[in-house]
């Protein structure tokens, strides 16, 4: 077998209705579209409309509510403080406060404030002092024998 001689299947690919090519062809004329009207024309795009009737995505009923005012934390995991630690960006023995994570580079903006979460681990005794931290991030960081000091008691959860 050789490439040239490669072929598919027989009725594996159908071969494709030619539209307005005469009328032997079956699909000739109007090519399938019927007569007149905007979608016998050419860049017609009507995909929502209904003709007039109010649409369905207008009809049913909105659900939730965006709160104008919430508060959006910087997040930050425990895995990677450590790692700036262990490359000595952030001083372990000076409290580790927002603008000193800003500073190193951990975080790159403080937003509402910073919120510490638990993914990875943690090994030095760190003094930490943020905006928010998960419980798990609290416990995490008092077995590595460090503190976690919340300021803001509303972003603790």
């Amino acid at each position: 077998m050789k490439l040239n001689e490669l072929r598919d299947n027989a009725g594996a690919a159908p071969k494709a209705k030619r539209i307005g090519r005469g009328p032997g062809s079956g699909k000739g004329k109007m090519g399938g579209r019927g007569i007149k009207g905007q979608k016998s024309r050419s860049g017609v795009a009507i995909k929502g409309y209904e003709g007039g009737q109010m649409p369905l995505y207008q009809r049913l009923p909105k659900r939730g509510f965006n709160k104008p005012n919430r508060l959006k934390y910087a997040v930050i995991n425990l895995g990677i403080i450590a790692k700036f630690v262990e490359a000595g960006k952030i001083d372990a023995s000076a409290p580790v406060t927002e603008d000193v994570l800003v500073a190193s580079g951990a975080v790159r903006r403080k937003l509402d404030g910073v919120r510490i979460l638990a993914k990875g681990e943690i090994a030095t005794a760190l003094n930490l002092e943020v905006t928010g931290a998960s419980k798990a991030a609290i416990e995490a960081v008092e077995k590595a024998g460090g503190s976690l000091k919340v300021t803001a008691a509303a972003a603790a959860e």
